[in-house]
């Protein structure tokens, strides 16, 4: 049988394999159709290793577009049954180290095939591969603990900002970001779609999620003791960070340049704010007991300052979108929220709005441990906000150090910025994981007392 019948053969296995995986973004939407689309077919003896682009159709909705790297073997392993399409010889060639060489030594040559272009650079063809596990809507190979390939799942049209943003800010010198080596990519519709992007990859490095829970979680266990006594004391690692952000934010409007804002505009973000809550409060009802507050805190986000200073910003930050390496905080990953048009996402504004979702990530790292403990006292309560209370100020100061502006004078601005991602956070969580909700919901509370 030939390749291309067993590629064609696919078609409804797809149809039933994607919405399984955990980068399927267009859960719950009904497949009208699939279409495959081998853009390239890389050079190697087995496996055979495709790229291709999976365009869906659906009853409803606009149409999507996902990237696949899919290998091919003469005969059955079943060391790749946990990666089988269907029950096909085709698999997901990111789970198989002979697949992902192959994509790294493609690439490394830096020669174009079939319809895909490869930029960039880099040296050396002896790095293994292997497939991490913790993303959700991309996926990483990591290679000889030197180089992390990222091949973005769900394509849109225009160049990535990850690939954007992080080659503007190498070519600025920025210190704290990991610079783009190599990339690939392929047009279509006239317009450049990026596949992936090769970074460096810091070895020992430590998301700050996972720093900040394992920090709280010893709070709690060490009973009596306050945050600014605990040993695993977190606050001073918040500074720091707090510095990086501020120091990344002047990265980028440096690197890309800024803007104002008018009065109409941060009133139109308002609107968008007050639309949000709209259908939050229909999704969330409980909600509603805060609704007046919220309204108001939107309203006067509206009617705020002539100009307001926009730029380029990260645009999805949080706890697990930074690095503590060896020399620092870097920050990673400026693709953007996924669920959002590469347009939006390209969109100047505030940075406040980053600081606002990191603050909300301090919130969240304080108070996820409590959802795991079936009545939790009131000391380990007021002992958790207090953490994220003592990291929330730690992060603004070392920010305020940096670039001379206190995040938390900004009054109204951040105050609404925060309430509308706690929002979204409440509809995230009564959807997908209702025990987490009081989070949020908590959050809101607070904030609209504040």
């Amino acid at each position: 049988m030939s390749e291309g019948i067993v590629i064609d053969g696919l078609v409804e296995s797809l149809r039933e394999w994607l919405p399984t995986q955990r980068w399927y973004a267009d859960k719950g939407r009904d497949i009208a159709s699939v279409d495959i689309d081998v853009v390239a077919t890389l050079p190697g003896d087995e496996p055979t290793v495709h790229l291709a682009v999976v365009t869906l159709t659906f009853t409803e909705g606009p149409p999507a577009r996902y990237q696949l790297a899919i290998a091919l073997r003469s005969e059955h392993s079943d060391g790749y049954a946990h990666a089988a399409i269907g029950s096909h010889s085709a698999y997901d060639a990111l789970h198989d180290t002979d697949a992902t060489t192959r994509i790294f030594e493609t690439l490394a040559a830096g020669a174009d095939i079939g319809r895909v272009r490869f930029g960039g650079s880099v040296t050396g063809t002896d790095l293994a591969g292997r497939l991490m596990g913790v993303e959700q809507s991309n996926s990483s190979v990591v290679f000889g603990d030197e180089l992390i390939l990222k091949l973005f799942r769900k394509l849109a049209p225009g160049i990535n900002p990850d690939l954007e943003v992080g080659r503007a800010l190498a070519a600025a010198g920025s210190s704290v970001v990991a610079a783009p080596l190599a990339w690939l990519e392929l047009e279509a519709d006239g317009e450049p779609v990026t596949l992936g992007v090769l970074q460096p990859f810091f070895r020992g490095g430590t998301d700050g999620w996972l720093l900040a829970i394992t920090s709280v979680r010893d709070l709690l266990a060490d009973h009596g003791v306050e945050p600014d006594e605990a040993g695993g004391d977190f606050a001073p690692e918040s500074e720091r960070l707090g510095e990086m952000t501020a120091i990344l934010h002047r990265d980028l409007r440096e690197a890309l340049g800024t803007t104002e804002a008018s009065a109409d505009e941060q009133r139109r973000t308002a609107d968008l704010m007050l639309g949000r809550l709209d259908i939050a409060l229909v999704i969330a009802p409980e909600l509603r007991h805060h609704e007046d507050a919220i309204r108001a805190a939107f309203e006067k986000f509206g009617s705020g300052q002539p100009t307001t200073p926009v730029q380029r910003i990260h645009g999805d930050y949080h706890l697990g979108q930074v690095l503590r390496t060896d020399s620092g905080w870097i920050a990673l990953d400026f693709e953007g929220e996924p669920s959002k048009t590469l347009a939006e996402r390209r969109t100047p504004m505030s940075p406040l709005r980053d600081v606002a979702a990191m603050l909300r990530s301090f919130d969240y790292a304080a108070r996820h441990h409590l959802v795991e403990q079936a009545d939790p006292s009131e000391d380990v309560i007021r002992r958790a906000g207090a953490w994220a209370d003592r990291n929330r100020a730690a992060f603004c100061e070392g920010y305020s150090r940096v670039l001379g502006l206190d995040p938390r004078d900004a009054g109204p601005l951040l105050a609404a910025y925060e309430l509308d991602k706690a929002v979204y956070e409440v509809v995230y969580e009564t959807r997908n994981r209702p025990t987490w909700v009081g989070i949020p919901l908590s959050s809101v509370a607070r904030l609209v007392d504040a």
